[in-house]
C-alpha cells in the first residue's frame, strides 16, 4: 500500500505495558497522523512499581519526531478501564468529530489506518452506521468485497464519530427487562445468544461485572446500528489469553486464529448499507456463548468459589 496523509485523529490509550505499548507506538509514529490524543489511567496504590511502569510507558509516547497535534490527559489515580476509558473518549470527543482509536495492546496493520479514515468519511453522515472495526474474528469467513456491515461492535482497535459516542449510555437507562427481551428475540434468533447477552447485562446492573464496551454493544442492539467489519484482520490483541474479557470464553481458542493482515486498495464497497445475516449467524454459532469451562466457573461462583 502506497504512504498516505493520514488526517483522521487518533487516540492511544495507555496504562501500564511497557513492551506492547512501545511495539502499538512504533506503528503509530509509521503512520504520523497529524492529531494524537493520548490517554492515560494511573498506578494503583497496591501494586508495587506500577508507578514506574506507568512512567516509562508515557515517556514512550514522548518520542514524537513528526509535525503532530498531542494532547495529553493524564491521571494520576487509577480510574480503572471503564472509567478511564469513558472520561477519555468523552474528553477527545469534546475536541473532535471522528477518531480511530487503539489501546495499548491493540496492534495495528499499516493499512488498519487508511482503512478507518476511508470509511469514517464514507459513513461520516449514515445514522445506522455506528463504528468501523479493524477486528475480523471470523478468520474462514470470506466476504465478496473490502467489509461488510454486522450489528455486532468489536473494538480491538475501532473508529467512530461524535454522533454516536454522544449516544453512549453510561447509565443504561434505556435498559429494561422486556424491552431488550424483545429486542433480542427479534434480532439474535438464537437461545443461547439470548441467554449470553441477557446475563453479561444484568451482570452489569447488578455491579457483577464493569464492561464499558457492553453498553456500546447494547447501543447497537437498541439503534439497530452496524459496525464495518473488514474482509481482512487488520489488529490483534497483543494481550489476549485465557483470562482476557468475559465475551473472549466460550470460543474454543478461535481467537487465536486472529493473524495480522492487510488489506488492498482502493476499496470494493458494498452495493448497500445492510447487516450480513450469513456472518452474523455464523458469529452468534461461534462465539456468542458460554463455553462449558465458563459455565462452571459461573455456577462455582454462586457457592463462593473462585476459580480461574
Amino acid at each position: 500500500m502506497e504512504s498516505f496523509k493520514l488526517t483522521a485523529p487518533v487516540v492511544f490509550i495507555i496504562f501500564n505495558k511497557i513492551e506492547t505499548t512501545k511495539k502499538v507506538f512504533d506503528v503509530i509514529k509509521k503512520v504520523r497522523p497529524s492529531q494524537l490524543f493520548i490517554i492515560a489511567d494511573g498506578p494503583r496504590r497496591d501494586r508495587a512499581g506500577e508507578q514506574a511502569d506507568c512512567n516509562r510507558v508515557r515517556e514512550i509516547t514522548e518520542s514524537i519526531d513528526w509535525d503532530c497535534k498531542v494532547l495529553r490527559n493524564y491521571s494520576d489515580e487509577n480510574l480503572g478501564l471503564r472509567k478511564r476509558i469513558i472520561s477519555g473518549l468523552d474528553w477527545v470527543f469534546q475536541s473532535v468529530e471522528e477518531a480511530i482509536i487503539l489501546e495499548d495492546d491493540c496492534l495495528p496493520d499499516y493499512s488498519f489506518f487508511k482503512f478507518c479514515q476511508d470509511l469514517l468519511t464514507k459513513y461520516r453522515n449514515e445514522e445506522r452506521v455506528l463504528m468501523i472495526s479493524g477486528n475480523k474474528i471470523l478468520s474462514d469467513y470470506q466476504p465478496q468485497n473490502s467489509y461488510y456491515f454486522s450489528q455486532f461492535s468489536h473494538i480491538w482497535g475501532w473508529a467512530t464519530w461524535k454522533r454516536v459516542w454522544k449516544q453512549y449510555d453510561f447509565n443504561m437507562s434505556e435498559w429494561s427487562a422486556e424491552k431488550i427481551n424483545d429486542l433480542f428475540l427479534k434480532t439474535l434468533k438464537s437461545k443461547s445468544a439470548i441467554n449470553y447477552w441477557k446475563t453479561l447485562l444484568l451482570e452489569i446492573q447488578t455491579g457483577e461485572i464493569d464492561a464499558w464496551s457492553v453498553r456500546l454493544q447494547l447501543l447497537q442492539f437498541i439503534k439497530q446500528g452496524l459496525t464495518v467489519v473488514p474482509s481482512r484482520n487488520l489488529v490483534v490483541n497483543l494481550g489476549f489469553d485465557s483470562q482476557f474479557a468475559t465475551n473472549t470464553k466460550g470460543s474454543g481458542g478461535l481467537y487465536n486464529k486472529m493473524k495480522l493482515e492487510s488489506l488492498d486498495f482502493p476499496l470494493s464497497h458494498p452495493k448497500s448499507i445492510f447487516q450480513n445475516f450469513e456472518a452474523d449467524k455464523l458469529e452468534i454459532k461461534l462465539f456468542h456463548k458460554f463455553g462449558f469451562k465458563e459455565r462452571v466457573r459461573r455456577l462455582l461462583l454462586k457457592f463462593n468459589i473462585k476459580i480461574r
